[in-house]
């Protein structure tokens, strides 16, 4: 009689432990620790100390949040610059931000920034990665430092805090504080976690403060206040799984108000 066919679990792929320190999460014999205290699921089961994987075709997690393991992904940083547009092709012909990364493999923007915002924006080839941090009910904090036109009073930081009546509906809460005060301008910082259409200089505009300058200097955890201008770098493992996390703990929306 023919031999049985052996499990793929026990002897294809590769030793979970060995993906997982290619992954970034240390070495084998602490991923193997992370094995043993059942911390590692595999496609939604607790994995055991001799499991092999399929990098590509098996979900894997660590503590409930996905690891990247497949080695086509990539991750990039970008410090997207004034006038550059966050599309992959213009009709109009101005610079686009696929132009300032790689062109191998092939990747998008994750969400926009507008021609004249500048900031941190992820550009990927991750559609897991880039879905969760652009779903509304699991949006990432995004942090935005604001150069607007007047210093705002204390009631106009309140009520962009509270949330501002836009022609599209009423934003959520957002964190709002005076970053700085000189020559009868200012700069604010403003956290937010929607992703509307030009929302933070509308949210300024409506309190009679248009905004001069506007920079996203934080996406979830992840921020660089190196990174120059128009270049970009590679996401870290750590980074790029505490994106996940940060998309993973969303607390829900808040109560209406009465």
């Amino acid at each position: 009689t023919p031999d049985a066919v052996a499990p793929v679990t026990e002897h294809d792929g590769e030793r979970l432990q060995k993906v997982l320190a290619r992954a970034g999460l240390g070495s084998r014999r602490v991923c193997e620790d992370l094995i043993a205290a059942g911390r590692i699921r595999v496609n939604d089961e607790v994995a055991v100390l001799g499991r092999r994987v399929d990098p590509v075709a098996d979900r894997i997690t660590f503590d409930g949040v996905p690891v990247v393991t497949r080695t086509d992904l990539v991750h990039y940083l970008l410090n997207k610059p004034r006038g550059v547009v966050t599309t992959a092709h213009d009709p109009q012909g101005r610079p686009t931000v696929l132009g300032l990364v790689p062109d191998d493999p092939r990747v998008f923007p994750v969400g926009r920034l507008d021609l004249d915002t500048e900031g941190l924006l992820v550009v990927t080839n991750d559609g897991e990665l880039a879905q969760a941090l652009t779903h509304p009910s699991l949006g990432v904090e995004k942090e935005y430092l604001a150069e607007v036109r007047g210093v705002p009073s204390p009631g106009d930081l309140r009520r962009l805090r509270e949330g501002i009546d836009l022609d599209d509906g009423p934003t959520a809460p957002a964190q709002v504080t005076l970053a700085d005060d000189h020559d009868g301008n200012a700069a604010i910082s403003i956290v937010i976690h929607e992703g509307r259409n030009r929302q933070v200089r509308r949210m300024c505009e409506a309190v009679g403060h248009p905004v001069r300058r506007l920079v996203r200097v934080r996406i979830g955890p992840v921020r660089d206040p190196a990174l120059a201008p128009g270049t970009w770098r590679v996401l870290t493992p750590a980074e790029v799984r505490a994106l996940h996390a940060a998309t993973a703990t969303r607390p829900g929306p808040a109560p209406a108000r009465g």
